[in-house]
C-alpha cells in the first residue's frame, strides 16, 4: 500500500512515562521506573511502523501511553492535530473510537463470561456506533472479514484456539472502524504455522480499510515484513528510527548491529559466516538508567563522552533518525568500526569487567 508521506496521523514529541514504586523489606522507599523516556517520531497515515527491542525496552508501555490508557507523566501525544494529553476522559472517549489495540495475549484478553458476539459488540453498544437491532448483523460481517464463521458469535472463547481468538480479537477492534491501531505483539502468543495468517490478514485489513498501525514487536523478520519503518527501542529510549530496508542493509547503532546480527537466514553459506555479536551483561535497571547514553554499559563503541552526555535524537539523512554519538554523518562505516573494534581483547575485558 502506498504511503502518504506528507499525511501524518500520529505525532509523539518527548514522550516519558514513569512509575512510582515502593521498594524494600518494608516498601520503605520510593523510587521511579523510567518506563518511557523522551521518545519522539511520526506515524504516517496508512503505514506500519514497527517498533521492536529487547523485553522490558517499554514497547508495550509506549503504546499504551500513546493510546491514553496510561496517563504520560510528560510529552504530547497528537492525533491528527488533536493533543491527547490535554483531553479529559469523556472528550477521549469520543476519540477511541478512531484509536484501537490488538493486545498480545489472545487468552487472557477476551471475558470467557461473554460469548464471542457480545465480545465484539460491546464496543458498538459503549459508543453508540451501530444501532441496537443492527449490531447482530455487523458482528457476522466483522467474523466473515477475519476469516472466522458468522455461527461462531454464539459460541465461548474458550471454544477457540489461539488463532481464532486472536481474529476475534482484531474483529473487536474493527467494530468501531477505527484509523489508527495498536498492535501490542499480535502474534508471539501464536504458533508458528498460525503466525503468518495472522500477519498476512493485518496487511489485508490495512489494503481494505486503510488503516495505520503500530507494531510492536521482538521478530525482526515479522517487523521487516510487514513495516514500511522500524523504530528500535532500548531502555525506554528510541536509538534508530529508519526504512525497513536502510535499517536491515545499513544499521548505524551500535545496538541495531547486535539485534540485527541475531536475524537467522534460510542461508546455510549466510550462516556460516555470519557474525553474531553477543552483548554482554544484563540491560540496565529502569528505576536506576546509567547515565548518558543508556547502552554505553554494553556498548564496544562506548567513549568517555558516552558516559556522561546523553545522544541527542538526530536526522542525520531523510528520514533516517539515530541517537548516537559515535555516528555524526552517513558516511560513518559505523559496522567496520563496530565488528573491529567489538573483537578487541581489551574491549572485551572492559564490558566483562562492567
Amino acid at each position: 500500500m502506498s504511503v502518504a508521506k506528507d499525511s501524518v496521523l500520529v505525532r509523539v514529541e518527548d514522550l516519558k512515562k514513569h512509575f512510582p514504586v515502593r521498594i524494600g523489606a518494608y516498601a520503605e522507599h520510593k523510587a521511579t521506573v523510567q518506563a518511557v523516556n523522551g521518545i519522539s517520531f511520526n506515524i504516517h497515515q496508512g503505514e506500519t511502523l514497527g517498533l521492536v527491542g529487547e523485553s522490558g525496552c517499554g514497547k508495550s508501555t509506549a503504546g499504551l501511553t500513546i493510546l491514553q490508557l496510561y496517563r504520560p507523566t510528560s510529552g504530547k501525544v497528537y492525533y491528527q492535530d488533536t493533543d491527547l494529553t490535554l483531553l479529559e476522559e469523556k472528550q477521549l472517549r469520543v476519540l477511541r473510537t478512531k484509536m484501537q489495540i490488538i493486545f498480545q495475549d489472545p487468552y487472557s484478553s477476551l471475558n470467557p463470561r461473554m460469548t464471542v458476539g457480545s465480545a465484539i459488540s460491546e464496543p458498538m453498544q459503549v459508543h453508540n456506533v451501530v444501532p441496537r437491532n443492527k449490531q447482530d448483523a455487523r458482528v457476522a460481517e466483522l467474523l466473515s472479514i477475519v476469516g472466522l464463521e458468522p455461527s461462531y458469535a454464539n459460541r465461548y472463547p474458550h471454544e477457540f484456539s489461539g488463532g481464532q481468538r486472536q481474529r476475534i480479537c482484531i474483529a473487536r477492534a474493527l467494530a468501531c472502524e477505527p484509523q489508527f491501531i495498536v498492535c501490542d505483539e499480535p502474534i508471539s502468543a501464536l504458533d508458528v504455522s498460525i503466525q503468518a495468517q495472522i500477519i498476512n490478514l493485518l496487511q489485508d485489513l490495512q489494503d481494505e480499510f486503510g488503516l495505520t498501525y503500530l507494531f510492536v514487536a521482538h521478530d525482526l523478520s515479522v517487523v521487516r515484513h510487514i513495516s514500511n519503518r522500524i523504530a528500535v527501542m532500548y531502555l525506554g529510549q528510541l536509538v534508530e528510527l529508519a526504512p525497513k530496508d536502510s535499517l536491515f542493509e545499513r544499521p548505524f547503532h551500535p545496538y541495531t548491529h547486535a539485534l540485527l546480527s541475531a536475524v537467522p537466514k534460510p542461508d546455510p553459506e549466510h550462516e556460516r559466516n555470519q557474525k553474531r555479536i553477543i552483548l554482554t551483561g544484563d540491560v540496565p535497571s529502569p528505576i536506576n538508567p546509567p547515565s548518558g547514553c543508556r547502552f554505553h554499559p554494553r556498548c564496544p563503541l562506548a567513549t568517555e563522552v558516552c558516559t556522561k552526555e546523553v545522544p541527542k535524537w538526530k536526522e542525520i539523512e531523510p528520514g533516517r533518525w539515530v541517537a548516537c554519538h559515535e555516528v555524526t554523518s552517513p558516511d560513518v562505516d559505523t559496522s567496520a568500526g563496530f565488528f573491529k573494534k567489538y573483537n578487541r581483547p581489551d574491549y572485551k575485558a572492559k564490558i566483562k569487567n562492567w
